[in-house]
């Protein structure tokens, strides 16, 4: 396993076998880092047959206004609008944060896994840049996964999507008593991506902010159809 450039984001390295020829890059949520879902790497069970790397980065530490500023890790700024219908995303954070991932996926096509071969996914925020990154990428990725999330700036998908990811499979799933994003976003999400066309697969769960047990044997049967 060799290391990661110190020009890239730190990440946690998890190797399932030699010679990785896919990988998963999984981003954590708000005030998380890449440690918070090392776990999965055993919890998905995934046949042994395939060699996969998954990477865990760390987002930088920054104010976050929905936070009333305080400094933690965190893909991008984003607070509550007046409304308190929806959020509002800095813009300018969440494009630095999709060219730190982009540029982790760069490095993996240099380790020799195809993009066609790496799934991006994440939890909350994780999963939010997971959409904002997979979606606006210029070659075709394995799959996305986006848990307790939703797409950040919905209005400019049409503008900045790439179709090289038109048919790339997208896997949400969601709490219904969660009240850190209330199901309405991701459901708007999952709306508008299935009216332009993209490819959903939708699970609801009885839990909150979390991720359980039936959520994971869930992704597990997904991710061996995507990456068989």
């Amino acid at each position: 396993m060799t290391a990661i450039p110190s020009n890239l984001i730190p990440a946690i390295e998890r190797e399932t076998g030699t010679n990785p020829t896919h990988t998963i890059l999984w981003m954590h949520g708000l005030g998380a880092d890449g440690s918070d879902f090392v776990p999965f790497v055993e919890e998905l069970e995934l046949p042994p047959a395939l060699h996969i790397r998954f990477l865990f980065p760390h987002a930088p530490t920054r104010p976050v206004s929905i936070n009333r500023g305080m400094v933690m890790r965190a893909w991008y700024d984003f607070d509550i609008v007046d409304t308190g219908i929806g959020l509002h995303e800095n813009v300018a954070s969440l494009h630095a944060s999709q060219r730190a991932i982009e540029a982790l996926i760069a490095n993996e096509k240099q380790r020799g896994v195809k993009p066609e071969n790496i799934v991006l996914g994440g939890f909350s925020q994780g999963g939010a840049m997971a959409l904002q990154t997979g979606l606006r990428y210029p070659e075709k990725l394995a799959g996305i996964i986006a848990l307790s999330s939703y797409l950040p700036v919905p209005r400019m998908l049409a503008v900045e999507a790439h179709p090289a990811n038109f048919s790339t499979p997208v896997f949400m799933a969601h709490g219904e008593i969660d009240h850190s994003i209330p199901m309405m976003f991701a459901e708007a999400s999952r709306k508008q991506l299935r009216e332009s066309g993209y490819i959903v697969e939708w699970h609801e769960y009885r839990m909150a902010h979390a991720v359980c047990q039936e959520e994971i044997a869930d992704i597990s049967k997904w991710l061996r159809r995507v990456l068989a």
